[in-house]
C-alpha cells in the first residue's frame, strides 16, 4: 500500500478533486484489473479509451482516477485528478509506487530499429560472465538475475517495467540493459526511468504503420538520448546517417563506434567466416562466435559500453570472445548432409538485407542459397514488395510464405510483397502461404552444401491468424523437417 500524494510526485497536475491522503492498494490502466482500494489511469490507446471505463472501475473498487479529462458526473468519495498526459504520469506513479528502483541500479536503454535484443542479450550475458548479477528487459524475455520470466512487448508498460526492476533490486542486481522501443519512448513509458547509459544502433525503414513520417520515428528515437542527464553516456553508430543526430543535444557524455568511420570504439574486420569473426577493436584483436558485419557493430557496442561502465578493456575483450549467440539471431543448424539452415528475425528490409550479404560473404558460391520470408499483417506495409524484392535479388531461390497474418488476409499480403519482384526474378521465386510446407519445400529442394534461410520469426515460437497465437517455431520446424527427408 502507498499513499496517494506519494505517488504523485513529479505529476503534472491540472486539477484535484477529493483528498489524496489515502492508501492505495495497487496502480492499473486495465480496468478488468482493477480491485478495491485501486488507482485506475485512464490512457487513450489505438484501440479503446480509458475514460470510458472510468466508471467500471469505480464499480471494481477503484478509489481514485488519474484522467486527462474529468467525466461529466463526480461520486462522491473518489478522488479524481486531472492531468496533461496520463501516459506520463502512469510513468511517474509506477517509479513512485515501486520506490523507484531505476535509481538503485545502472540501468542501460539500447534503441535503433535493429541490434537491440543482440545488444542487450549480450550485454547480459557479458556482465553476468563478469561475475555480476544482472537484469534484462527484452523482446526475448525478461532475466531478474537467474530467473527468466515471458516477454510480452520490446519495452513493456511502465508498470511492468517498474515491477520488475524492483524485482532486481531486491535480488541484488546491479546492472540492467533494457531494449527501448520507438513505441515505449513516444507512449512515455520511459519517462520516470533513471538512464547510465543509452546505446543508438541504426535506423532504417520500419513502424511507419505506428509513426506517421519516418522524420518522427527518428526524432522519437533521438528524445530518448535528449532526455538523458548529464551522468549518463550516449553511444551511438557514427557509421549511420543518423548516428550523428542522436546525439545533437544531448548533455550525456557522447560517444562513438563505428567500422568505416572515425570513432571511440572501432574495428576492423580481419576475417569473417561462418564460425565467427576476427576483429581488430581499438589496438587489439579479438576473435567473436558472432557472425557478420551486423554483428561487429554490436560487439562494438557491447565493449563501448562495457568500457564506459567501468570494465577493464582487456577484460572486455576476453568476455566479448566468450559471447555465444542470441536465440532467433543467424542462429543456424547443420544437418547431416550438410545442408546449413539459418533462422533470423530479421523483419525489415536492412535486416534482411545484412543478413543476406553476411550469407554472401561467408558462402563459397558453389551452393545455392534459398530464403523463406514474409511480411507481418496490420503492420507497415511499405515495406513488403522492398523485403521481397531483396530476398529475390541476393538469393538463388526465395519462398514468399506468411510470417504473421494477424488479422489480414495473407493473400493480399503476398500480393504486396510480389509487386516488388523484379521481372527478371519471377523464376526464382515461389509462392507458398502456408508457413510450414514453405520451409518444407526449401527443404526438398536443397540439396547438400546449400543454405537455407528462414527470415522474420526469430525467436518467435507462434504465428498469429485471425487473432489467434498458434504454436510455430522456425528453428523447430527446419529440424523436424530436414530429419524426416533425411537430409
Amino acid at each position: 500500500m502507498k499513499i496517494l500524494k506519494d505517488i504523485l510526485y513529479k505529476v503534472a497536475i491540472e486539477s484535484v478533486t477529493g483528498s489524496t491522503d489515502i492508501a492505495i492498494h495497487k496502480i492499473d490502466f486495465d480496468s478488468r484489473k482493477i480491485e478495491e482500494n485501486d488507482l485506475f489511469v485512464a490512457i487513450r490507446g489505438s484501440l479503446s479509451d480509458g475514460h470510458d471505463f472510468i466508471e467500471k472501475a469505480i464499480q471494481l473498487g477503484a478509489t481514485a482516477i488519474i484522467c486527462d479529462t474529468l467525466p461529466e458526473k463526480l461520486e462522491k468519495g473518489i478522488t479524481y485528478i486531472k492531468v496533461q498526459d496520463t501516459n506520463a504520469a502512469l510513468a511517474f506513479m509506477a517509479a513512485n509506487f515501486f520506490e523507484n528502483p531505476s535509481e538503485k541500479l545502472k540501468l542501460v536503454g539500447v534503441t535503433g530499429t535493429n541490434g537491440k535484443t543482440t545488444i542487450a542479450s549480450l550485454l547480459f550475458q557479458l556482465f553476468e560472465n563478469a561475475g555480476f548479477k544482472v537484469g534484462l528487459l527484452s523482446t526475448v524475455k525478461i532475466m531478474v538475475d537467474k530467473i527468466e520470466y515471458k516477454a510480452t512487448h520490446t519495452t513493456p508498460d511502465s508498470i511492468t517495467i517498474n515491477y520488475y526492476l524492483n524485482e532486481m533490486v531486491k535480488a541484488g542486481v546491479t546492472h540492467c540493459f533494457m531494449e527501448v522501443s520507438s513505441h515505449g519512448i513516444h507512449q512515455k513509458r520511459t519517462e520516470a526511468l533513471h538512464f547510465v547509459g543509452g546505446i543508438f544502433t541504426n535506423l532504417s525503414h520500419d513502424h511507419l504503420d505506428y509513426h506517421p513520417t519516418f522524420a518522427e520515428y527518428r526524432d522519437v528515437k533521438k528524445s530518448f538520448f535528449d532526455s538523458l542527464p548529464k551522468t549518463a553516456f550516449a553511444l551511438s553508430n557514427s557509421d549511420d546517417k543518423n548516428g550523428a543526430v542522436m546525439l545533437q543535444n544531448t548533455v550525456a557524455r557522447k560517444r562513438t563506434y563505428a567500422l568505416k568511420t572515425y570513432a571511440d570504439f572501432k574495428a576492423i574486420i580481419l576475417e569473417s567466416q561462418m564460425s565467427g569473426l576476427l576483429l581488430k577493436v581499438n589496438e587489439n584483436e579479438v576473435w567473436v562466435k558472432l557472425i557478420g558485419t551486423f554483428n561487429a557493430y554490436n560487439v562494438l557496442a557491447i565493449y563501448g559500453t562495457a568500457i564506459e561502465l567501468g570494465m577493464d578493456s582487456l577484460e572486455a575483450l576476453r568476455l566479448l570472445s566468450d559471447l555465444e549467440s542470441v536465440s532467433g539471431r543467424f542462429q543456424y543448424i547443420i544437418s547431416e548432409s550438410n545442408i546449413t539452415a539459418i533462422v533470423d528475425y530479421a523483419h525489415t528490409p536492412d535486416a534482411l538485407e545484412n543478413v543476406l550479404k553476411t550469407i554472401e560473404d561467408v558462402r563459397t558460391k558453389n551452393e545455392q542459397l534459398i530464403t523463406v520470408v514474409g511480411c507481418g499483417g496490420n503492420r507497415d506495409k511499405t515495406k513488403r514488395p522492398i523485403m521481397s524484392k531483396i530476398a529475390t535479388d541476393l538469393s538463388d531461390k526465395a519462398i514468399l510464405t506468411s510470417d504473421n497474418p494477424r488479422n489480414e488476409n495473407p493473400e493480399v499480403i503476398l500480393d504486396e510483397m510480389e509487386m516488388g519482384v523484379e521481372p527478371q526474378n519471377y523464376k526464382k521465386m515461389l509462392r507458398i502461404t502456408d508457413r510450414k510446407q514453405a520451409i518444407k519445400t526449401a527443404c526438398q529442394l536443397a540439396q547438400s552444401n546449400d543454405i537455407i534461410l528462414i527470415a522474420g520469426k526469430g525467436h518467435e515460437t507462434y504465428q498469429e491468424v485471425n487473432g489467434v497465437r498458434h504454436h510455430f517455431d522456425d528453428m523447430e520446424t527446419v529440424k523436424e523437417i530436414l530429419e524426416q527427408l533425411g537430409k
